[in-house]
């Protein structure tokens, strides 16, 4: 891999070659492999939206009625990036992804260095708590593009550890281990999430811009819907579509609460020090 380019790019701006260049692939994985769990959990949402194909004609509850509205709003094929962005932000705050202290940000630029320079990633949407990002969301174009949002989704994933790790070492606290960053795609109205383990070393193959001899192994998964071939046309639309996704999303977000968790943990035991 000696041959490949490896230059300071902003994470827009990655592809293939940037994956290829830093020893990253992606692969695929079951729901078991993927959620740690053989069968999905129910979705916490209204019997409205699980069983109407579109809105129905009478009085709806808030939340009922928006989603409606913004699943529309991101389904028209001339419809602007924010409104992908709004609906998965709204989806996020539908299931709770944002309880306890997380919160639901939109367009967030971050920072990270790759060849020696400063470059910046933006997330579309983000799920964070007081001190680290925690879920990174990117939406894939529609249509006749050939842009695979993956590598970009990778680059915003690799910014956020490292601002997560920036503030730590800055306040005198112990660098992160390696971490599981979360992250979906949004192709329209469907998304895939994804796995991404980032490391100090991966930090440090592209500040030096070097390839590194640990492969970093992303796991993504797709949601097990029937109709794989027209799920990213389809989406979230057709009604057994709507309940695989949500219940994938339900059971993502065990893993954002664990990673919450985790973070807030690691850094109380470091202002704590260790026990004599």
């Amino acid at each position: 891999m000696a041959t490949l380019v490896r230059s300071a790019k902003s994470g827009s701006s990655w592809t293939k070659n940037e994956l290829l260049a830093f020893n990253i692939s992606v692969v695929p994985a079951t729901v078991p492999a993927f959620f740690g769990r053989t069968e999905l959990p129910p979705a916490p949402v209204s019997p409205t939206i699980l069983n109407n194909l579109v809105m129905p004609d009478e009085h709806l509850p808030k939340s009922d009625r928006q989603f409606f509205q913004y699943l529309k709003v991101a389904e028209e094929a001339t419809s602007e990036e924010s409104a992908v962005d709004d609906f998965a932000a709204f989806i996020l705050r539908m299931l709770d992804y944002d309880d306890e202290d997380r919160l639901i940000r939109l367009r967030k630029e971050i920072s990270f260095y790759m060849a020696g320079k400063r470059v910046d990633a933006k997330a579309d949407v983000c799920v964070m708590n007081d001190s680290d990002y925690l879920l990174l969301v990117h939406e894939g174009k529609r249509g006749e593009s050939t842009e695979d949002p993956e590598p970009q989704l990778i680059a915003e994933a690799i910014a956020a550890f490292y601002q997560n790790n920036f503030r730590r070492t800055r306040a005198g606290l112990p660098a992160l281990p390696p971490t599981l960053m979360l992250g979906i795609t949004m192709v329209g109205t469907a998304p895939i999430f994804y796995r991404i383990p980032v490391s100090t070393k991966l930090l440090d193959a592209l500040v030096t811009a070097s390839f590194p001899e640990d492969e970093t192994i992303v796991l993504k998964c797709i949601p097990p819907v029937c109709a794989v071939e027209s799920y990213f046309s389809d989406g979230m639309r057709p009604l057994d579509n709507r309940h695989i996704v949500l219940q994938c999303f339900e059971a993502f977000k065990a893993s954002i609460v664990c990673l919450s968790s985790c973070s807030n943990t690691y850094i109380n035991a470091a202002q704590i020090g260790p026990q004599a």
